[in-house]
């Protein structure tokens, strides 16, 4: 067991350093395989979800952005003075991003809640059209069992009759 591990494990620092070299290679290799376009997706993609994941902080950094061009330019200085008015609106702001949020939760569960809805009834009308489907095929399967009693009756009577008349009893 001890061989195989130190086949897979380098033991020097120059092995170590080889190791690293040869992924950084692959790694390098990869990056150059896949297009621009693949890469601004999957940076897009990532950014969306770090947007869904922390959504307050996103819109933190953006106001925060904000105050710090804004106190970069001249009238932004003068309007730093009066930086209370702007936290009040940076705090209704956010307080109003919440409620959307909420808002928009509430409406995607009542949503699932209609869709729930309608597929139990398009389920129920699915179960209720088979039970009505398999009846029937039970009534047609029935009345052909009946036939076909009724036709192995008659020929068995008429076996035994016409037996009968060949016997003479």
């Amino acid at each position: 067991m001890s061989e195989v591990h130190t086949l897979t494990t380098p033991k020097t620092d120059e092995q170590k350093r080889e190791a690293l070299r040869a992924r950084i290679e692959a790694a390098q290799q990869r990056n150059s395989e896949r297009t621009l376009a693949e890469q601004a997706r999957q940076a897009a993609d990532e950014a969306i979800a770090f947007t869904r994941k922390h959504p307050l902080a996103v819109v933190g950094g953006v106001i925060f952005a904000g105050f710090a061009i804004g106190a970069m330019t001249k009238s932004g200085r003068k309007v730093g003075k009066r930086g209370s008015v702007l936290v009040n609106l940076a705090l209704e702001s956010a307080f109003a991003y919440g409620a959307r949020m909420l808002q928009e939760a509430l409406v995607t569960a009542r949503d699932a809640g209609d869709r729930l809805e309608d597929i139990g009834d398009s389920a129920a009308t699915t179960a209720r059209g088979l039970r009505r489907d398999a009846a029937y095929k039970f009534d047609v399967a029935t009345d052909a069992v009946r036939a076909k009693s009724r036709k192995v009756a008659r020929k068995g009577s008429r076996a035994v009759r016409s037996l009968k008349e060949r016997t003479g009893r």
